[in-house]
Formats: C-alpha cells, sequence, structure tokens
C-alpha cells in the first residue's frame, strides 16, 4: 500500500460500497481505459475510487496523478471525494486551460520569457475588427465562429473553406470572418496577449519543442484521468497526447448519450471509439442508474429509445405532460407548482425550472421574483463580483511571495465584517472564502512554489465559470447549464417546435445533438419530472406566435402513459412480486431485527458518503427477514444480495441475524404465496394477463389501476376465468358495487 494513503479497511474498503460493473471498472488493469457511465451510475465515484485504490495498490504514485475536469466546480468536487477518501497528499486536479496556464508561467519564468497578458474577454478585442454595421449585431456570432475554429485547429487561412463545407452561417460571408479570424490572430501576436484556447496550444508547443521543460512535466504527472471525455476538442485531446507522449497510463469517464457540445468544437468520437483513437485502449460501460426513479428513467429512455439503462432507485409518481395557452400562462402556473412543491419540510433548492434557451431564463426568473420565489441562476452574481473577495484577491496581485505565505489573509473576519450582519450575509462571505481557499489549494497542488501574483492571473482562469452561492433558491437554468447537476424535482417548459429541438438544427447530426440535450435534461429529476409548453409563445416585443407541441413529446407521453403496462413476462412477475409483498409484509418498521438492520446500513451509508437504498434497499431488507438466511450461500436468495454483496456484507448480516429469533412463520406462508403468484403467470395465458391489464388500465382513465382492482384480484381472474355473475363474486376483491360497475364487462372480455 502507498505511504500517501490511510484507509481503516485498506485498499480492499474502497471496493465495498460498488456493484459490479462499478467494481470492474476501479480495478480492471487495462489501460488505456474508457469507462462509459450512463446518467446518475456514479461516474465520479467510479473515477475516485479508482484513483484512490490504485493509489493504495501502489499501482498510482497520487503525487504524480492529474484529474482533468471542464470545470473548477467538478475540480473541487473530485477533490472533496479523494480526501475523504483518505489520500493524504493532494491529487492535483484542474480544467484543461487552468493546469496548462501553471504549466506556461513555469516555462516563461524559468527561460525568462515576458509573459504575455491573458486576454479573458474575446469580444471588446474583436468589435474593433468589425465593419462599423456588424458591431452591435455580431460580435458574438464572430467571437463563437473563431472559438469553433480554433478548437478544431482550423487556422484562419482554412476557415472559409471549411465552414462553406460545414455550412457554416452567421449572417456574414465566411471569407470576411476568415479575415477578423487573420487579423485577430495579428493583433494578439503584436500586443502580447493570448486567449484561452492559446493556453493550449501554446504549452503542447512548449512541451514539445523544449526536452527539459516536457519532461519535466512528465515526470511531475505520471497518471491521467479525464472526467466528461465526451466533450474533448481537437486541442485537448492533443494537448493530452503531448503529456502522455507514449505513457499508457490514461483513464477516460464520460457518457456518449451526454455529448451536447459538439456545435462548439467537442468531438465524442474520442470517447465513443477510443479504442480506436488510443491504440490498446478498453471500454467498459456503466449501466445501473441510482439517480433517478424507473419511471422517470423510462421516459428519458423513450428519447433515445435506450432500453439497456436499469433503475436502482424506489418506484416513484408518473412525470407529467401539460399543456398551457400561452408562455405567461406557463410561467404563472409552473410558479405555482414549485411554490406546491416546496412544502414545509423542502428547500427551495431541491427544485430546478430548465429552459432551452437563455430568454426563456430570464423571463421565468422575472416570473418567479415578481411572486417572491427565491431564484438563482447561471448569470446571477458570482464569486468574483462579491467586493470582499476583490479586496482580497487585490493582496495577492503583483505579490511576489511565495502563496503558501499569504494563505493567511484568506479569512472572514475582515474589516468589511459588521455586527449588523445578518446570519446570512455572514453565512455567504464564509462560503465565497472557503471557495477561494480552495482555489488556492488547487492551484499549489499544480505549482507548490507558487506565488501570490501567480495564483491572481490562474484565478482569472475560472472567471467564465464562477458560479452563483445564493444559500437557497430555485434554479433556473439552461439544458446545456443543467449537465452535470441534478435535483429532486425538475419542471422542463418550452417543449415545442423551435425551441425542442432548436429551430436552426436541421441536419441529422445537429438533431441527434438536440435529441440528447433533451436527455440531459430529463434524466436531471431525481424524484418529480414536470413537462409543459405552450401554445402561443411572445418572442421580445412581438406579437404572440402560434406553437406547436415538440415532436418529442409523443414518445414520451406514450410511455408515460404505459407506465402502469407490464414491459415484458419477467418485469410483469418482478412488478406483481413486489406489489404482493407490499400488501401482504406485516413486518414493522421498528422491529428489533429490523431495526438492527437499518442501524447497520444507515452506519454504512455514512460512512461511503452514500444513501441508505445505496447499500441494500427497504425491499432487500424485508426478503432478507422472509427468507432468513444462516449461511453465505441462503444470502443468495435474498432479492437484491449478489455474490458481491455476500462477500462485502455477508458476515455482517449473518451476524446480526443470529442475534434474533426468526420472527414471523407466516412470512415462509407469504413468500410461498409470491412463488405461487409468479407460476399462475408463468403457467397461465400470458395474453389473457396482458390484455386484462390493458383493459383494466384503459376503465382507470386518469385514476391509479389499483382502483379498478388489485394485482390479486387480477391474478384471480385470470385462473378462475367467471362465466357469470356467481362465479365472480367467488373471486378476491370482487364485492356487488364492483361487479354491478364492471361485472358485465369483465363476463364479455373472458367471452372474448
Amino acid at each position: 500500500m502507498s505511504e500517501n494513503i490511510s484507509l481503516p479497511y485498506g485498499a480492499d474498503g474502497l471496493l465495498l460500497n460498488l456493484n459490479e460493473e462499478q467494481h470492474h471498472a476501479v480495478t480492471v488493469e487495462t489501460t488505456p481505459l474508457a469507462i462509459h457511465a450512463g446518467a446518475g451510475s456514479g461516474k465520479t465515484r467510479v473515477l475516485t475510487h479508482r484513483i484512490a485504490w490504485r493509489s493504495a495498490m501502489g499501482l498510482d504514485d497520487s503525487r504524480k496523478v492529474l484529474a482533468l475536469t471542464f470545470t473548477r466546480k467538478a475540480a473541487s468536487e473530485l477533490n472533496y471525494r479523494l480526501r475523504n477518501l483518505g489520500l493524504r497528499d493532494q491529487v492535483a486536479t484542474g480544467t484543461f486551460h487552468a493546469v496548462a496556464y501553471a504549466q506556461l508561467r513555469n516555462f516563461w519564468k524559468e527561460k525568462s520569457l515576458p509573459e504575455p497578458e491573458l486576454l479573458t474577454r474575446k469580444s471588446a478585442f474583436i468589435t474593433a475588427l468589425l465593419p462599423r454595421d456588424y458591431r452591435s449585431t455580431k460580435v458574438l456570432d464572430v467571437v463563437g465562429e473563431i472559438e469553433w475554429a480554433k478548437a478544431r485547429r482550423i487556422h484562419p487561412e482554412a476557415y472559409a473553406g471549411v465552414a462553406e463545407d460545414e455550412g457554416r452561417d452567421i449572417g456574414i460571408a465566411s471569407g470576411l470572418v476568415g479575415q477578423i479570424y487573420h487579423e485577430y490572430e495579428d493583433l494578439k501576436s503584436k500586443q502580447n496577449k493570448i486567449d484561452f484556447d492559446d493556453l493550449l496550444v501554446t504549452c503542447a508547443k512548449a512541451i514539445r519543442s523544449d526536452r527539459s521543460f516536457g519532461n519535466a512535466q512528465r515526470w511531475r504527472f505520471q497518471h491521467l484521468y479525464v472526467d466528461e471525455f465526451q466533450d474533448v476538442n481537437s486541442l485537448q485531446v492533443d494537448l493530452l497526447n503531448t503529456w502522455l507522449n507514449g505513457n499508457e497510463n490514461l483513464c477516460v469517464v464520460g457518457d456518449p448519450n451526454q455529448a451536447i457540445y459538439g456545435w462548439n468544437g467537442a468531438d465524442a468520437d474520442h470517447l465513443i471509439r477510443f479504442d480506436t483513437h488510443f491504440t490498446g485502449g478498453k471500454i467498459v460501460g456503466l449501466q445501473q442508474n441510482y439517480r433517478s426513479t424507473p419511471q422517470i428513467l423510462r421516459t428519458a429512455a423513450s428519447v433515445l429509445d435506450n432500453k439497456d439503462f436499469k433503475a436502482n432507485k424506489p418506484s416513484g409518481p408518473a412525470p407529467s405532460v401539460t399543456y398551457y395557452s400561452s408562455d405567461k400562462a406557463e410561467a404563472t402556473a409552473v410558479a405555482q407548482q414549485v411554490r406546491d412543491c416546496h412544502g414545509l419540510n423542502r428547500r427551495w433548492s431541491d427544485q430546478a425550472v430548465l429552459a432551452r434557451t437563455n430568454t426563456q431564463v430570464e423571463m421565468l426568473s422575472r416570473a418567479f421574483r415578481d411572486v417572491g420565489i427565491p431564484v438563482r441562476t447561471l448569470a446571477g452574481s458570482s464569486l468574483f463580483d462579491r467586493s470582499d473577495v476583490k479586496r482580497v484577491l487585490e493582496i495577492f496581485k503583483q505579490n511576489s511571495q511565495p502563496l503558501s505565505d499569504l494563505l493567511g489573509d484568506l479569512r472572514t473576519d475582515s474589516d468589511e465584517s459588521q455586527e449588523d450582519d445578518s446570519n446570512t450575509q455572514l453565512e455567504e462571505r464564509a462560503v465565497a472564502f472557503s471557495e477561494i481557499l480552495l482555489l488556492a489549494k488547487e492551484y499549489l497542488a499544480l505549482d507548490p512554489s507558487g506565488t501570490g501574483g501567480g495564483f491572481f492571473s490562474w484565478i482569472r482562469t475560472h472567471v467564465r465559470t464562477s458560479s452563483d452561492i445564493s444559500i437557497d433558491a430555485v434554479e433556473v437554468a439552461t439544458f446545456h447549464s443543467s449537465k452535470g447537476l441534478e435535483w429532486s424535482t425538475v419542471h422542463i417548459v418550452g417543449l415545442e417546435q423551435g425551441l425542442v429541438p432548436i429551430s436552426h438544427a436541421r441536419d441529422a447530426r445537429s438533431l441527434a445533438e438536440e435529441k440528447r440535450l433533451l436527455y440531459v435534461a430529463l434524466t436531471r429529476a431525481k424524484e418529480s419530472l414536470f413537462l409543459s409548453w405552450a401554445g402561443e409563445r411572445s418572442f421580445g416585443n412581438h406579437k404572440p406566435i402560434k406553437r406547436e407541441h415538440s415532436e418529442w413529446l409523443e414518445p414520451i407521453t406514450e410511455t408515460i402513459q404505459g407506465l402502469d403496462r407490464p414491459l415484458n413476462q419477467d418485469k410483469q412477475i418482478d412488478q406483481i412480486v413486489k406489489a404482493r409483498q407490499k400488501m401482504t409484509s406485516e413486518i414493522p418498521s421498528d422491529s428489533p431485527v429490523m431495526a438492527s438492520l437499518r442501524s447497520w446500513r444507515n452506519d454504512r451509508a455514512k460512512f461511503f458518503g452514500l444513501q441508505a437504498y445505496e447499500i441494500l434497499t427497504n425491499a432487500t431488507l424485508d426478503s432478507l427477514i422472509q427468507v432468513w438466511p444462516s449461511t453465505p450461500d441462503e444470502l443468495l436468495r435474498v432479492r437484491g444480495i449478489g455474490s458481491f454483496k455476500v462477500d462485502r456484507y455477508g458476515d455482517e448480516l449473518l451476524s446480526i441475524l443470529s442475534q434474533f429469533d426468526e420472527p414471523y412463520e407466516q412470512l415462509k406462508v407469504q413468500t410461498q404465496e409470491r412463488i405461487e403468484d409468479k407460476e399462475i403467470i408463468e403457467n397461465g395465458d400470458q395474453k389473457l394477463t396482458e390484455d386484462l391489464r390493458s383493459w383494466r388500465t384503459e376503465m382507470a382513465v386518469d385514476k391509479p389501476a389499483f382502483m379498478i382492482f388489485n394485482d390479486k384480484t387480477l391474478l384471480d381472474l385470470v385462473q378462475k376465468r367467471p362465466k357469470n355473475t356467481d362465479e365472480l363474486l367467488s373471486i378476491h376483491g370482487l364485492g356487488p358495487a364492483k361487479i354491478k360497475k364492471f361485472g358485465q364487462d369483465l363476463l364479455e372480455f373472458f367471452k372474448e
């Protein structure tokens, strides 16, 4: 075991809370390795556990690990989890740009080269290069085109031809855009300035051209990990290969179904065909979802026709689709819906409202604030806009002292704190300064000898990814900005043609990306999902325009309507067994044995930072008592416990059960009844069972199907096949009232 790892249960303890797929992804020896991890499958857990496990086993040196992300927030999350897993030496984490900038600053210093100024805002710089007629309308479009070209390593001279081949059209001749792009590059060079994309190109060039510098960087970082690999572009892959230089110790994690930045230069093919791009590479997959209920997961899967993903969370309410007469009516109704979902014991931040465009976000935010609902948006006040943060950061600017000596100045009890400051203000200030402290530690992990001035320059690379730090508010965000986040309740608005998919998405590639974007939005929900669209919508000060619902609402609606229907025989049997278990189990939740099992589960969950159901579900605890195993082989008969969980938890579970007497003999009878129920379906008329379920759903209309009759009644009907009213009365759960209402229909049904 590596000296810088300290774990209560050693390296094996890192594997206890993983399912079979996760266990394999963490421990597989093959590199380069790509882990295709679907939404909610535990990709961050797998990534951090692989880093910690390989370090604990002596396969990696954690001091030479570099974990690359796409946002500072993601880097902080990785650091936090790795520390909790027992890594004493902080693993270096950061974005491609931040790491490249830290390395370049060392390079310029070593070579006594003048450090270029980092151009953090292109807009003002490019405005002067535009024809006067375009300066107020096309600046952002031209900036976007230059970034698109640089991400693909397209030089100014080649831009016009490639743009025409790709069908790029921003309302300016491609030749003119190419000319502006050329002038922009020349002007930067003359003024000794570089932009964010230049950081990647310049860093790769410095490593390749200067052997001593390149060797130093490759020695410093020998084990590379990349999160969200579906979002990499050609520049980032080129820099990654430069860092590796033939080193195969690479592990990447990503989800091809969440590739939504192709418009901005990302190329998911690097993840999809990883074994082609990285010789000898291996791809493994994670198909178990721990975030969303089965209802939400099936709804989201209908968009991409992805049936392989499996839900592990308990059942929840069906998603809903609602039509509103106008966008104003939609905003008003959704605001009320948000308020209703808030309740007395829930935080506002448990909810998010997602829309396709920033314009919708602004309109919804205003509507919510007007009715007193606190709102947070990614366009809100940023960490670096705070006056107290700005004041402290000024201490570091142009300061050549070691950053580690200056960290004492990062304290919240500054002169700005007043006695009459509210608790909320003090808490926000504490959160802000802890964020800056985390940034400082991340910078020192990349450059241990870094100075205050170096930190000030480096931190500017994070200005564009800083986030609002409001304490408790509903998040109103675009589909794109919601990626990587999750909420208990999600409201998705504006599901109309022209928005979903967006009107300018016309070719097959862009439409496929729009579909994945909707999938991302749908899979942000953990428990409740509300969808809506409007019959007319206003854009700016123009008259309202008639709208049609998104074409993708049709498979979504069909899926929602069929959530109560069986998908196939196996799933139908599972549903009935679960229903029977729920109806007949008489194990009190506060029984001594159940209380002990729940206490053990909570302790395990707390130790590993998991939800309790991720250790063992309630259904598994019930099954554990019903089977009452006394040996490891008998444990395998318990629903939800396989060979891996027997290895991990078997001795502890058997020890708990051995302390109690078997509580209820009737549970064995109930288990036998469930087996008989299963046999009825397996041996009976399967088509009759499915048809009867479908008829029951139709009769229920907008009520739960069990209100017509429950599954036990359905099974009794299938078994007895009544031919008259007297035989109907012998069916479990059918009394005179229900026979009067449905009897004739049922008899006709069985005649057919």
